[in-house]
This record gives C-alpha cells, structure tokens and sequence, in this order.
C-alpha cells in the first residue's frame, strides 16, 4: 500500500512559494534522489502547470538540473483537475470522483505517492488520504504568499528532523 506524502519548501513564516527563494546545491540534490526513488506524484492543476517546464531540455540547464528533468520525466504523474481536458508525458488526468482514484492508487501502488500543492493537500487530508508530511523550512520570511497549511488540520506529531545542507531543515510529521 502506498503512503501519500505532502511537502514542500517553506520559509520561515509556512509560505510557498517558488519565485521567491530556491533550494541549495545540497537540498535540490536532495530532491533529485528523493524524485528517483518516489513512486509517483499527484498534482493539482496550478502545481502540474508550473512542473510542466520539466518536461523539456533546456539548453542552459546544468547536469544536476538535467538529472532532476530526468527522473521527474520518468515517475507516473496524476492531475487532479476539472479544467484541464488533457495532460502530458507520463500522466493521467482525474477529473471525477478523486477520493476513489486516490483511495485505488495508495491500495494497488507500493512506496511513496508525493502529493503537490497546498489546495491539493488539504483536500486529501480532509479525506484522511495524507499520510506524512516533509516542510523543508528555510531561512527566510516572506510575510505573504500560499501558506503550507491551506486549512485546518488535524493534530500532526514529528517524527523526524534532518539537516540538509547548510540551511534547510526537513521536518517529518504524522497525524497524531
């Protein structure tokens, strides 16, 4: 049975929020392991079309940006969206009845299904779907933006604090 997995990077404050601070050489080294080895990823329709720029080389990308293309490019993706009618490479569109889709992939899938987005997140763990949490907390204040949490939630309890690189902490959470 798969575990579904919400994180994301976040500053100080519990926003995301992309253009406005990156993750280190150590962190997105981080991420590139953690992509090659996740079973697959669920998207809401704002996250997946700003992931989509993954799916094409680009000719200023470094290797390590290559290698993350790369194991993006190979994971099965699903689109949680009522307004798109098609989605790329290696992904699969729910439009209906996304709790009995989400409920089918975690019972026929092994590992860990990363869920992306805040909106997205919330509605799964309003449906008990969400199964651990990764804030990757960075030194930064924002003071706006999406937050992390995008409703209530029910009482989490850590599990786990990794240091990775010279900045960013990975806090592990569970509903309690």
């Amino acid at each position: 049975m798969a575990k579904l997995v919400f994180g994301m990077n976040l500053s100080l404050d519990g926003y995301v929020d992309h253009d406005a601070f990156a993750p280190d050489p150590v962190l997105f080294r981080h991420f590139i392991e953690q992509a090659r080895g996740l079973t697959g990823s669920i998207y809401g329709r704002r996250l997946y079309e700003i992931m989509r720029y993954w799916d094409e080389d680009h000719p200023e990308w470094t290797p390590d940006l290559r290698d993350f293309a790369a194991a993006w490019r190979c994971q099965p993706k699903w689109v949680v969206s009522r307004s798109l009618t098609a989605v790329g490479p290696n992904a699969t569109l729910i439009a209906d009845d996304v709790e009995a889709a989400i409920r089918g992939l975690k019972a026929r899938l092994p590992g860990e299904i990363e869920v992306g987005g805040p909106a997205l997140a919330q509605s799964l763990a309003g449906l008990g779907l969400v199964d651990e949490y990764w804030l990757y907390l960075h030194p930064v204040v924002l003071g706006r933006g999406k937050p992390f949490f995008a409703g209530p939630l029910p009482r989490l309890r850590l599990v786990a604090s990794d240091l990775i690189g010279p900045d960013a902490v990975k806090l592990t959470y569970v509903p309690a």
